[in-house]
């Protein structure tokens, strides 16, 4: 099961069972083809979509998606997260930002900060290219920056350090 949220408005949840997706226990019934890495054609009673992923935030569990030209961001909580929520803490909470990591291989094409640059929760700091998208990585929390470890150009692996925090 998953809570969601579009764009900060009221959750709502979700489930994959074997007879297909349900939302808030109700069955969705979607047609989806894949178009090209980024975008997806949907139709949906009767309607027609056309879906575009312009961001993904892995740390954040959120994506940034273009429907019909309207941009929508869609935050996703699993169940440990609901449960870090009901015990009054979160995934984030009380952990000091030490560094940033590659979260899959990829390409440097930007870089938004440099040493000593003050970051709060939510800047983008870096853009990782990877299988033909580009992931905006944003600091996980406020900090300094102390060390970028990468720059534009370089291709980096999973889990490398990209930039160290004081």
């Amino acid at each position: 099961m998953f809570q969601t949220s579009v764009n900060d408005r009221d959750p709502f949840k979700i489930e994959f069972t074997p007879q297909g997706p349900t939302l808030n226990d109700s069955p969705f019934e979607w047609d989806l083809v894949r178009l090209s890495d980024r975008t997806f054609h949907i139709i949906r009673n009767n309607q027609s979509y056309t879906a575009e992923l312009i961001s993904l935030e892995t740390d954040a569990k959120a994506v940034t998606l273009k429907i019909n030209q309207a941009l929508y961001r869609v935050q996703l909580k699993d169940r440990f997260d609901l449960l870090l929520e009901q015990m009054g803490m979160s995934s984030a909470a009380g952990s000091k930002v030490n560094d940033i990591k590659a979260p899959m291989p990829g390409l440097i094409v930007g870089v938004s900060v440099e040493p000593g640059t003050t970051v709060q929760k939510g800047d983008i700091v870096v853009i990782l290219e990877a299988m033909k998208m580009e992931n905006a990585i944003k600091a996980p929390g406020d900090a300094t920056v102390r060390t970028i470890r990468v720059g534009k150009g370089d291709r980096v692996e999973k889990n490398q350090v990209l930039i160290e925090f004081e």
